[in-house]
């Protein structure tokens, strides 16, 4: 069993800026893809951001040039850089991550239980 540990939220001012960490516990395992999503009051949940095993980066449209994503692989942590917050970006934000068991080659996909982003005007 994998337990997921998210770190970062807050309150910031618009224009300020916040780093979300999500490290990755439990079972022998291997990284595979990992992301992050959102949930903003009246939406649907949204994909945000994901980075590959090899490095490659995907961004919702909306957060291209202000948010970066990254991970440490020998710290099983994916993080969320964001930058220039804007109000309407208030949410809960939640880590996703995908794996593999290294010992069974089960594949398998784990979310963390979300951390809030309040954006202040």
């Amino acid at each position: 069993q994998v337990q997921l540990a998210e770190s970062g939220g807050g309150l910031v001012q618009a224009g300020g800026s916040l780093r979300l960490s999500c490290a990755a516990s439990g079972s022998t395992f291997r990284l595979n893809t990992m992301g992050w999503y959102r949930q903003t009051p009246g939406k649907q949940r949204e994909l945000v951001a994901i980075i590959t095993s090899s490095g490659t980066t995907n961004y919702a449209e909306s957060v291209k040039g202000r948010f970066t994503i990254s991970r440490d692989n020998a710290k099983n942590t994916v993080y969320l850089q964001m930058n220039s917050l804007k109000p309407e970006e208030t949410a809960i934000s939640y880590c996703n991550i995908h794996l593999i068991d290294v010992l069974t080659w089960a594949p398998s996909q784990y979310w963390g239980q979300g951390t809030h982003v309040t954006v202040s005007s």
